[in-house]
């Protein structure tokens, strides 16, 4: 039988079978690092075609309870998402007490971080970048390009784009370690001392080199997060292109209601 029918609404097999693997993962009867049974394990299990058991599977991936490794099946995700709070981790204290933001945040969740750097040195400013930093397109700019890793998992990768006037003169912006607190904490250093952070979300498809980079199944959930750091005489003096694994993060923002 294809459907079952509960409260009047017929719930579709694979729904079902979905709902009971993700419950057995919550219960613990599926551990981290556990994995899920094979599709022809479940073919049997439930006397369902191999198709009922895909449809199903796409369910189960889309709680963010498991990840997919490529040519040996799901497992349970041995990790909670990182809790990225928007309105907490670019607070100046956490730069004062020398922590980054990735450092703070991870922390916060009880994460073992890591960052390897992957590019430091200048580059002609993309259309989108220039336009954010007011400057032309193809104009000198330093890129910062990171990897992001959380317990030994890479969950994201950034670039942050820099005018050239801004930078010039802190060496310390074009080291892998630009020391406690970050390259925000040095731009402060140096008088751009920050007065918000602006940043656009969107969530889409990895490409197939994101996938890779990421290790993601091809054409997991990804967010594209660019953020403009606006400094208090109101000049952006980095834009920092990230994308983000979208099951090891949640996004928390307070919001004031007040106008």
């Amino acid at each position: 039988m294809g459907t079952a029918v509960g409260g009047g609404r017929a719930v579709p097999r694979y729904v079902q079978i979905a709902d009971e693997i993700v419950q057995q993962i919550r219960a613990g009867v599926l551990k981290p690092g556990d994995m899920v049974p094979s599709e022809s394990e479940l073919v049997d299990r439930y006397g369902v075609s191999g198709g009922t058991i895909r449809k199903a599977m796409v369910e189960v991936r889309a709680s963010g309870l498991v990840e997919t490794r490529h040519g040996k099946g799901s497992l349970v995700k041995a990790r909670p998402p990182v809790r990225h709070r928007s309105s907490d981790r670019f607070r100046r204290s956490h730069r004062k007490g020398g922590k980054a933001a990735y450092l703070a945040e991870s922390e916060q969740a009880g994460a073992t971080a890591k960052v390897s750097v992957l590019f430091i040195g200048p580059a002609d400013a993309p259309d989108d970048i220039a336009d954010r930093l007011d400057v032309e397109p193809g104009t000198k700019v330093l890129a910062r390009r990171r990897l992001y890793f959380r317990n030994g998992t890479p969950v994201e990768t950034a670039t942050s784009y820099l005018p050239w006037d801004v930078v010039k003169d802190i060496p310390e912006l074009f080291a892998e370690n630009p020391g406690p607190g970050g390259i925000y904490a040095r731009l402060e250093d140096d008088g751009h001392v920050f007065a918000e952070f602006v940043e656009t979300l969107q969530a889409r498809p990895a490409s197939k080199a994101e996938s890779s980079e990421l290790t993601l199944s091809p054409g997991a959930p990804v967010v594209h997060l660019i953020r403009d750091a606006v400094t208090e005489e109101g000049r952006v003096v980095e834009v920092c292109d990230t994308l983000m694994a979208a099951d090891q993060f949640v996004f928390s923002y307070r919001i004031p209601a007040a106008g």
